[in-house]
C-alpha cells in the first residue's frame, strides 16, 4: 500500500486518521501481517497534552499535538485508537504517557517539544533500553511488559520506495556474477534518482524490518558494496552503525552508507542555500567561519572577506547579495579556503558544492532580500537566530517569506557562547512554539549529536514539514561540525525527473546581475531556468523598454568562478557576452532561445491573498511586485468581483507595470509589498503585446 493510499479511511466524529506504515502489531497471533499500516486517531481541539498528529507527506513523521493544560494524558488531547495494553486491540483511548513512550522509542525523542533527539531517529531499535522517551530506568518499559528482558517487537523503517535514492539491502554476501551486475544497475538507478547521491541501509528488509547482520556478514556486505561503487566510479562513506537487540543472542548491526558519484555530465553536485535572519544575528560571520575554516575572534573578523562594499565593512551590516562556497569531497571531508587558495581549486577538489547566498538582515534592505529569494531559486534556506535576542526584528518577516515562497528551511541558533544554557533553551522553546503555530505547521527537530544530524538531513529531504534546529557558536566552534555533517549529507531537493523535463525545454536564462570585466567585456549572472546553454550559443535578450529582444552570443561560462562549457537547467552561472553594450541590459531581463518566440506583457492578472494591509486594498494602489527576477512597481487596475480587499481576503487582481513591459509566465509565484502592505499569489493570465505596442500600453 502506498503512503498516499493509506489515508483513504475517514474516522467518525471529531477524530483525524493517521497511518503509521512501518509498525508491526505486537501480538504474535494478530491477523495483521508484518509491515501492515497501523491506524491512529487524534482528537482535534482537545485539552490534553497527548496524541499523535500527522505533520507532512511522509507518514513516518509524528509529533505531539494538542498541547494544553492536561497532565500525564488525563486530558482530552489524544491517544491511540483501540487502546488498552495490547496495541491494536479494541477498547478505549490510549493514555498519553504510553503514546509518548511509543513515539520516543520510534524516533529517539526527536518529536518531544522542548527536547531534541537523544539517539538520532529512525535507526534506533525499539526496546534497546533508552530512557529518553519516558524517563524510566534503562531496559524497562512503562507498561510493565518485558521488564529487564529483550524487546519482542521488531523495529521498522518506512517500507522501501521504488523511487528515490534510498535502498534497503538485507545482506550482500558473495553474490553471483549475474546478481552483482544486477546490483550495479540498481545502484546506478539510485544514484540517478539522487542526482549523484544514494543511501544504502545494510541489514534492512524491503518492508523496513531492521534485522541486522553479524559482524562477519556485515564486513562481507560492505566489501561487496565497495566493489559495486568502484564499478560505477563512486565512493562510499559509512554514516553510522546501530546495534539491533531483537530475538538474538549475538550482536547484530545495521549500517547506513552514503554512496556519492559526480554525474558524468557535471563537474560537481550543487546545492544553493539562502541565508536569512535578523540584523546582527551573525549570518556573515557564520559563513566566514564555514568557508574560511577559521573561527571568529568575537569581533567580526571572520566576516570581513564576505563584504563587498566599504560601508558594509564600516557598519558591519550586509546591504547586498554575496555568494560564498563550501565544498565536500567524495569522502565527506570539508574543502574550503583553509586548504585551497582559489575558488577554482575548491571546485576541482570537491564532489559537492554548497553555494551560500548571503542576504541582508536589516529592514531597510528588505527588497534586496526578497529579490535574492525570488530570483536565485535557492534549494533551501538557513534562518539564523541569535540566542541572546531570540525572535526579533526581521526574523518573523524572513520566516514568513520562506513560508510564502515555499522554500524549505532549517534554523541555526548562534552566539550560544554569550548566553547561559537556560537562555539558549528558552530561545529554542520560543522557536518551537512559533514553528508549531497554524501558519507554519512545522515539526521542530533539535540536533544535538552527529547521529541526529544524519537523521535530520534525511527527514528534511523527505518532508518539507521537518525543521532541524542547530545551536552553535562561531567563536568557540561548539556544534559547528554538526552543521557540516548536515550539509554534507543533505541531498538535492529536486528529483532527477524534474531536472530532465526542464532540460528538454528551450533555453531560458534569468539575468540577475550585470558586470563589466576588463579584457572580458560585459558579463551577466543568473540562473538557467530551463534548457541547456553552451559556449557559442546564439540567444536573444529582453525585453527592452520598447519591448524588443536583441541578439547576442555566449562567449564563455563560469560556475563558482571556474570555467564551465555546458550549463544545465537549475544551475547558476555567469555568462560572458563579449562587447555587447551593457547599457542595453538591466536586471529582470531574460536570455532565451530564438525559437521560443517570447511574449511580453505590461498587464497581467494574479490570484492573490492579502497578508496584511492597514485599511482597504483598492483600485489605484501601487505596490512593488516580485515575480522571479522581475521587480517593478505596478498599479492595481481592477479587483474582480470585489471593490476592495481587507487583510486575509483572496481575489483575482489585474496589475499594470508602470515603467516597462516584462517577460512573465502563467503560474509563476508572485509576491508584492509596499510599506507594511504584503501579499502573495500566482500569475493566472498575461495580456501579451507585440514589440511595437509596448510604449503605447504603458500608459493608464
Amino acid at each position: 500500500m502506498t503512503p498516499a493510499a493509506t489515508y483513504a479511511a475517514t474516522p467518525p466524529g471529531n477524530c483525524r486518521a493517521v497511518v503509521c506504515p512501518f509498525e508491526r502489531v505486537s501480538k504474535p497471533g494478530d491477523s495483521m501481517s508484518r509491515g501492515t499500516p497501523r491506524l491512529f486517531l487524534t482528537r482535534q481541539g482537545g485539552q490534553g497534552g497527548g496524541g499523535v498528529a500527522y505533520a507532512g507527506p511522509h507518514p513516518a513523521l509524528l509529533r505531539p499535538a494538542g498541547q494544553g493544560s492536561g497532565s500525564k494524558g488525563d486530558g482530552d488531547g489524544g491517544g491511540g485508537f483501540g487502546g488498552g495494553r495490547g496495541r491494536g486491540r479494541a477498547g478505549g483511548w490510549r493514555r498519553r504517557r504510553r503514546m509518548d513512550s511509543r513515539v520516543s522509542e520510534l524516533f529517539g525523542g526527536c518529536c518531544r517539544p522542548g527536547g531534541g533527539p537523544t539517539v538520532g531517529g529512525t535507526l534506533k531499535a525499539r526496546g534497546a533500553g533508552s530512557s529518553s522517551g519516558c524517563g524510566g530506568p534503562k531496559g524497562k518499559k512503562k507498561n510493565g511488559r518485558n521488564r529487564g528482558g529483550k524487546a519482542n517487537n521488531p523495529p521498522y523503517l518506512p517500507p522501501e520506495a521504488e523511487d528515490g535514492n534510498i535502498e534497503y539491502k538485507l545482506k550482500l554476501v558473495n553474490p553471483s556474477q549475474y546478481r552483482f551486475e544486477h546490483l550495479v544497475t540498481q545502484m546506478k538507478w539510485r544514484l540517478q534518482e539522487g542526482r549523484g547521491e544514494a543511501v544504502y541501509q545494510i541489514g534492512v528488509e524491503d518492508n523496513g524490518l531492521l534485522v541486522g547482520l553479524a559482524e562477519e556478514e556485515m564486513r562481507a556486505s560492505l566489501k561487496t558494496l565497495h566493489r559495486m561503487a568502484e564499478k560505477v566510479g563512486a565512493d562510499i562513506t559509512v554514516l553510522r552503525e546501530r546495534e539491533v537487540d531483537y530475538d538474538s543472542d549475538t550482536p547484530r548491526k545495521i549500517t547506513e552508507v552514503l554512496v556519492r558519484k559526480v554525474p558524468d555530465n557535471q563537474q560537481f553536485l550543487d546545492l544553493r542555500v539562502a541565508v536569512l535572519g535578523n540584523v546582527d544575528s551573525g549570518k556573515s560571520t557564520l559563513l566566514g567561519v564555514l568557508t574560511q575554516g577559521e573561527l571568529d575572534n568575537g569581533r567580526g573578523r571572520a566576516r570581513l572577506n564576505l563584504f563587498r562594499h566599504l560601508h558594509e565593512i564600516q557598519s558591519g551590516r550586509t546591504s547586498s547579495i554575496s555568494f560564498e562556497i563550501l565544498g565536500f569531497n567524495s569522502k565527506g571531508e570539508v574543502v574550503n579556503y583553509s586548504d585551497s587558495r582559489t575558488a577554482e581549486e575548491i571546485c576541482e577538489s570537491s564532489s559537492k558544492m554548497i553555494t551560500f547566498i548571503d542576504l541582508a538582515g536589516h529592514h531597510k534592505y528588505l527588497h534586496t532580500t526578497i529579490f535574492g529569494l525570488t530570483s536565485y531559486c535557492p534549494d533551501c534556506a538557513l534562518l539564523l537566530v541569535s540566542a541572546n535576542t531570540g525572535i526579533a526584528g526581521t526574523t518573523r518577516e524572513h520566516l514568513g517569506l520562506a513560508l510564502a515562497l515555499k522554500v524549505p528551511f532549517f534554523i541555526v541558533v548562534s552566539k550560544i557562547d554569550l548566553c547561559a544554557k537556560t537562555t539558549v533553551e528558552r530561545t529554542v522553546r520560543q522557536l518551537e512554539r512559533v514553528l508549531k503555530q497554524p501558519g507554519c505547521h512545522k515539526v521542530p527537530m533539535l540536533v544535538t549529536s552527529e547521529d541526529d544530524a544524519v537523521t535530520a538531513a534525511q527527514q528534511f529531504a523527505q518532508s518539507p514539514n521537518v525543521t532541524p534546529i542547530f545551536t552553535l557558536s562561531s567563536v568557540s566552534g561548539e556544534s559547528l561540525d554538526l552543521l557540516k555533517v548536515f550539509l554534507n549529507i543533505l541531498p538535492p531537493l529536486t528529483n532527477s525527473k524534474e531536472q530532465e523535463e526542464l532540460m528538454q525545454q528551450l533555453t531560458e536564462f534569468q539575468v540577475d546581475e550585470i558586470y563589466t570585466v576588463p579584457e572580458v567585456g560585459t558579463v551577466v549572472g543568473g540562473t538557467l531556468s530551463s534548457g541547456i546553454c553552451r559556449e557559442g550559443d546564439q540567444l536573444v535578450v529582453g525585453p527592452t523598454d520598447d519591448g524588443c529582444f536583441l541578439e547576442l552570443r555566449v562567449c564563455s561560462i563560469q560556475r563558482n568562478r571556474s570555467a564551465c562549457r555546458v550549463l544545465r537547467a537549475g544551475q547558476a552561472a555567469t555568462l560572458a557576452l563579449g562587447d555587447f553594450d551593457r547599457a542595453l541590459l538591466r536586471k529582470g531581463m531574460v536570455m532565451v532561445s530564438p525559437e521560443m518566440n517570447p511574449t511580453i506583457c505590461s498587464v497581467f492578472e494574479a490570484e492573490i491573498v492579502l497578508l496584511f494591509h492597514a485599511t482597504t486594498f483598492r483600485r489605484g494602489f501601487q505596490v512593488t511586485v516580485h515575480v522571479g527576477n522581475v521587480r517593478q512597481t505596478a498599479v492595481v487596475e481592477k479587483i474582480h468581483a470585489k471593490d476592495k480587499l481587507r487583510t486575509g481576503e483572496k481575489a483575482v487582481v489585474r496589475f499594470r507595470f508602470l515603467k516597462h513591459p516584462e517577460y512573465l509566465k502563467v503560474g509563476a509565484k508572485l509576491l508584492f509589498r509596499e510599506g507594511v502592505t504584503k501579499g502573495i499569489g500566482h500569475v493566472t493570465d498575461v495580456q501579451a503585446i507585440a514589440a511595437g505596442e509596448a510604449q503605447a500600453n504603458m500608459g493608464f
